[in-house]
């Protein structure tokens, strides 16, 4: 670090929690102190960490780092979780959820923590440089929204109005990652205020609590994605003609959910690279916009000719095998003689339009000249 930090031991009582910690969605920004410990409570994987110090007592090693405040206290930028962990240790009752499980762990605990060393910064861009390298290249990175939120902090802090390609690459030297990863970072948190300025769109139970940054930055690694958005991710300005209805469009598919709770598209990279498939095809685009799932209109990618031939073939093989094992059913099912008769009718229809197609081939153009 370019600093020299001051070490202290520090009693956890003149230590804060950090109401805009990364961690923390903007939504809870700004918090007192049980409403910070109930989130990370549920949130966070606090009571793992606490019990482990319970246990073994707080590593040394581990300095919170801080910054001073008011009244002889101090804001813990990097530490809150363990800070939690140390409070409830010493307060269980701070806590207005899991409160069966800290009391277990405060009962059972063999260290009690009180004086917590620290490293004292001046200020707290101090301390963002070594934060950003920590949380997101290091060994237990962020979660990809906290990523983005912090990178783009650092955007706006350092770089507000430069070039994004300029400020992508020294973002990446800072933190030690990719300047084209931290560019898509930056250009999806993008994307991420422009549905949470519009209300997310209405969507039952999206907020930013649960909205995944993630599958952002993971479509934008995928050229029709990126071009159904009218995104040029190489530009220097990669938003200037986003398309707004397709971006609410994607955002829909990523999180609306059906009856079963399912939604169209996951966030998976099976499902993303289907999906690419499908937006570089018109004919599957299409099928599904009209409501095909992700799989059937993922088929229509597939040569026309290729894919009608595969189904004939499939069905063909499926009602082959069915028509060996009949002699050994004992006992047909119900429906058995309907599915019999919808076969008999699809064949039909599929014999019927082929003639006409033919027909129309033979005759179509002797035909325009009456």
């Amino acid at each position: 670090m370019a600093t020299n930090p001051e070490y202290k031991t520090i009693n956890y009582k003149n230590l804060l929690l950090d109401p805009e910690n990364p961690r923390l969605p903007k939504s809870m920004h700004n918090l007192d102190e049980k409403g910070i410990i109930d989130y990370m409570l549920l949130e966070a994987a606090t009571l793992e960490l606490m019990q482990a110090i319970g246990e073994n007592d707080f590593f040394r090693g581990e300095q919170l780092l801080v910054v001073p405040v008011e009244n002889n206290n101090y804001k813990v930028l990097e530490g809150n979780r363990r800070l939690i962990s140390i409070k409830l240790l010493n307060e269980p009752e701070l806590a207005s959820v899991k409160k069966i499980s800290i009391r277990q762990i405060y009962d059972e605990a063999n260290f009690h923590p009180t004086e917590i060393p620290c490293l004292v910064f001046n200020t707290e861009d101090e301390i963002r440089k070594y934060l950003g390298f920590r949380h997101i290249t290091g060994i237990k990175p962020w979660g990809l929204t906290e990523k983005s939120r912090y990178l783009y902090q650092l955007y706006e802090n350092l770089f507000n109005g430069e070039n994004i390609d300029n400020a992508s690459t020294e973002l990446a030297k800072k933190i030690g990652s990719r300047r084209d990863y931290v560019k898509r970072v930056l250009v999806s948190y993008e994307l991420y205020r422009i549905v949470e300025d519009e209300g997310f769109y209405k969507i039952k139970d999206l907020d930013d609590t649960t909205f995944y940054v993630g599958y952002l930055v993971d479509s934008l690694s995928r050229s029709n994605i990126a071009s159904f958005l009218d995104i040029n991710i190489s530009s220097n300005n990669p938003l200037e003609n986003i398309n707004k209805t397709n971006l609410k469009e994607l955002i829909f598919w990523f999180f609306e959910k059906n009856d079963q709770n399912k939604t169209r598209v996951k966030g998976k990279s099976n499902d993303l690279n289907k999906l690419n498939g499908i937006l570089g095809s018109t004919i599957a685009c299409s099928a599904f916009r009209e409501g095909k799932d992700l799989n059937r209109a993922f088929e229509f990618t597939e040569d026309i000719e290729s894919m009608f031939f595969s189904n004939i073939q499939k069905s063909l093989t499926a009602l082959e095998q069915a028509d060996s094992l009949v002699h050994k059913i004992n006992d047909f099912y119900s429906d058995l003689d309907e599915d019999l008769v919808q076969i008999r009718k699809l064949t039909s229809k599929i014999k019927q339009a082929k003639d006409e197609q033919l027909k129309k081939g033979i005759f179509g153009d002797a035909g325009d000249e009456f």
